[in-house]
This record gives structure tokens, sequence and C-alpha cells, in this order.
């Protein structure tokens, strides 16, 4: 078996846009990107998608069917330098008859500011016709004049029949895949690759090629790739989950959000997914214990004792057992009734202090530490809880006289906190009285 030189999945990367697969939301039939592609009427853009999803592939479609001059430029060991002499080149009338470059920029995230900053006057004046690619979101990562210059077009991951079509297509091209080669592959092992994959056509046909290349060509001259085969040569399947970008805070929101709205089922997909990924168990810990003061508060007063517990646990622990401690408190979290009057309640006091004249401290809550305080009247009229009935005295004023009235915790009438509603009634109607 000849090995050729470029990786299958660089030798696979479609030529046109019939070769595309996927994506038909913004390169399928009448689509812009589509109409912009074949009427070489590119303008700048940013492909943000995850990895092995068409990003690149795009722009080699475009570098194949575009008449301009077409450079390529990887953002990781590219700098100034390359960017001028790029508009260099281009303003070459003799190189450039066209007077205009399409400038394919991989990773333009990694660029800095200086770097973004020196492409600006040259996309803004048609110079250059930018094509970035990025697995950030570019609202975040790229200079902000570059985004409004330029259309934004989103990459999903691929779905599994979209890896099927593509390995279907390595395996029976002649010229690029692997067509010459005597491969005999079964459904299952082709389902199982699409699956394992996790939406990255690169991670499907560089495991198609190993499962190829590391296999005994069998007595009848066939090289049989079984499920067992693609799972030893794939080993963890891929998922779209990088601790340091935005499908941290995305899972991380969905989490939390889940617990939030009561549902233990997303919330341990979501969980599940964080720890697959490698995130941090104290992090996790960390969301956890703010819904259940946040989100559940009073209405469960228990679930923030479960859910310190648990994070005091993991200190000991650590994982693989840890998880069985963070779902634990996040099932807790999920399936306890609701409230945020707490939360609201403080927010409203800050917002109060930050806004109003909120008042002086009573004189009559103020300690007299030092001898002649009383005679000024600090901590003269104040009546102990505990020497009246039910430990509570209904004519003793807490609040300041400018903010007399105000009633920040609005209880719910969720779990435990129904009892809490029902009790502060009582009190303030025989406060009021």
């Amino acid at each position: 078996m000849s090995v050729q030189k470029e990786p299958l999945a660089y030798r696979m990367c479609p030529r046109s846009i019939d070769e595309f697969v996927g994506q038909e939301h913004i390169i399928g039939p009448n689509k812009l990107l589509n109409r912009m592609i074949k009427a070489d009427r590119i303008s700048s853009i940013i492909l943000y998608g995850p990895p092995g999803t068409g990003k690149t592939s795009i722009a080699r479609i475009i570098a194949n069917t575009t008449k301009a001059s077409f450079h390529k430029l990887n953002a990781v060991t590219a700098g100034v330098k390359d960017i001028k002499q790029v508009i260099e080149d281009t303003k070459n009338t003799f190189l450039n008859p066209h007077g205009k470059s399409v400038l394919f920029i991989d990773e333009i995230h990694r660029f800095n500011k200086a770097q973004q900053d020196a492409l600006l006057p040259h996309v803004e004046d048609g110079t250059i016709v930018l094509i970035g690619a990025t697995t950030e979101n570019p609202f975040f990562e790229v200079n902000k004049a570059l985004i409004s210059r330029s259309t934004v077009f989103m990459l999903n991951p691929l779905n599994e029949e979209h890896i099927k079509r593509i390995v279907d297509m390595a395996v029976i091209d002649k010229e690029r895949g692997l067509g010459n080669i005597n491969i005999n592959i079964s459904d299952e092992a082709v389902d199982l690759l699409a699956h394992m994959s996790g939406g990255d056509a690169r991670i499907a046909l560089n495991a198609l090629e190993l499962a190829v290349l590391t296999t005994d060509m069998s007595e009848n001259g066939e090289y049989v790739i079984t499920p067992e085969v693609i799972m030893d040569c794939i080993q963890k399947r891929s998922i779209k989950y990088d601790k340091s970008s935005e499908q941290h805070y995305d899972n991380i929101s969905a989490f939390i959000k889940s617990m939030r709205g009561s549902d233990p089922d997303a919330t341990i997909l979501y969980l599940a997914k964080a720890l697959y990924a490698g995130e941090d168990p104290e992090f996790l810990a960390r969301r956890i214990m703010i819904c259940a003061s946040e989100d559940v508060g009073m209405a469960n007063p228990n679930a923030l004792t479960v859910a310190v517990s648990a994070a005091q646990a993991i200190h000991m622990i650590g994982m693989p057992e840890a998880r069985i401690l963070l779902a634990h408190a996040a099932v807790m979290v999920a399936t306890s009734p609701k409230s945020n009057s707490a939360y609201k309640a403080i927010d409203d006091a800050l917002y109060d202090v930050e806004h109003k004249n909120t008042g002086e401290v009573p004189m009559h809550l103020r300690n007299a530490p030092a001898k002649g305080m009383k005679n000024l009247g600090y901590g003269i009229g104040y009546k102990y809880a505990h020497d009246y009935p039910g430990n509570i005295v209904d004519d003793m004023e807490y609040l300041p006289e400018e903010m007399r009235g105000t009633h920040y915790y609005q209880p719910s009438t969720n779990g435990y906190e129904a009892r809490i509603r029902e009790w502060l009634e009582r009190r303030r109607d025989n406060k009021s009285k």
C-alpha cells in the first residue's frame, strides 16, 4: 500500500461548492455565500465555527474560483511584516492587474490588536478582501472595526449523516482518497466513526486513514475495518469544548440555567460534558453553590448546605469519585423549589444605599461601650427581644426613619419559604397595628 505525503483530510478538502458537504444554511443553493462565490463577488467575511467544519475548505473553494489574487496567512506564524508584503504585492499592477487581493487568515483571533489594525485601512478601501477563519467568537476576539466591515458566517458542527458522506467519498475516491485500496469497512464502523468524531470531519478522516494504515491486509487482499479498529484509532469521542473558549461559557451557562429551570436531566448532561472535557471540579462546585443560594435560596435552605458539603468533600476525594458529589449537589439544586427573593432583597437594598438617603442607624440600636455615651442617647429605648413573648418586640423599629415601611425581602410561596411568608405577613401586620 503506497502512502501519500499529504494527510487524507487535506487531500479530501473540497475543490468546489458541489463537493462541499454540510453548512447548508450558509452555502447551500441560493444562500448568500453560495451566490457570492459563484458570482466571484466575495466581500470580506469571517468564518466562525468549531474545528473540522469547513472554514478552510470554503477558503480553498474561493481560491479555486476567484479571479483575484489569493494569499493565505496563518495568524500563528504571520505578523505585520507579512501583511505589508501582501499589500505591496497587491498594489503592484504588474503582478496583480486586478488591483485587489483575497487574503485568507487562518486563526485570525490570534492576531493582536496591532496586527488587526494593520489590515483595517486596506480592507476599508477594498484593496484587501479579507477571509478570516476562527474557532473563537469573533465578536469578542476580532477588532470591532474589522467585524463591522465583514459578514460573519457561523458554521455548525457537522451532523452524523454529513460525516458518513465524507467518509464514503474518501473510501471511493481514487484520485485523492483511498479508492485504490481494497477497503472493507462495515456500516457499523462508519456509524461509529461518524458518532465518535463529534461533528469534526478532520477527526473522522484522520481516524479512517489511521485505521487503514495500521490494519494488516487479509488473505483475500482486503483491509477490513471493524468498529473495534475504529474505536482503537479514535480512542475518545471528540466534543466541542475548550475550557478557555466560548464552549466553556456556553456549557456552563446551560448548566446553571438547567439547574435554575428545574431540569435535572439537562443539568446532568451539561455537568457530564464539563467533566468529560476536563473541567475543574472545584469550579463546577462553586457554580452549584452560587445557584443554591441565588436560585433556590430560602425555598430550600438545605440546598446550600448540600452544595457546600459537596465542595468541601471534593477537596478530600478528588476525581473520578468527585463526579458523584457534584451530581448529588447539582440534582439537589435542580429539583429544589426555587426562590430568588434573598438575591433580589440584597440587590434592591444595595441600589437604595447607592442612590438614596437611607438615614442613620437609630439611636436605640447603637451600642454605648464608653462611659457617657448613654447620656447622648446611645442605646436608650432598646428592648431585648428575648424578654418578650415569642421573642419578638412588635413595637420596636429597626429601620432608619427615612426607610420605614420598606420591605426588601418578599418571600415567595415556594417550598419552605411559604411558611416564612405566612409568618412574616403576621409579623408585619402586628407591627403595623
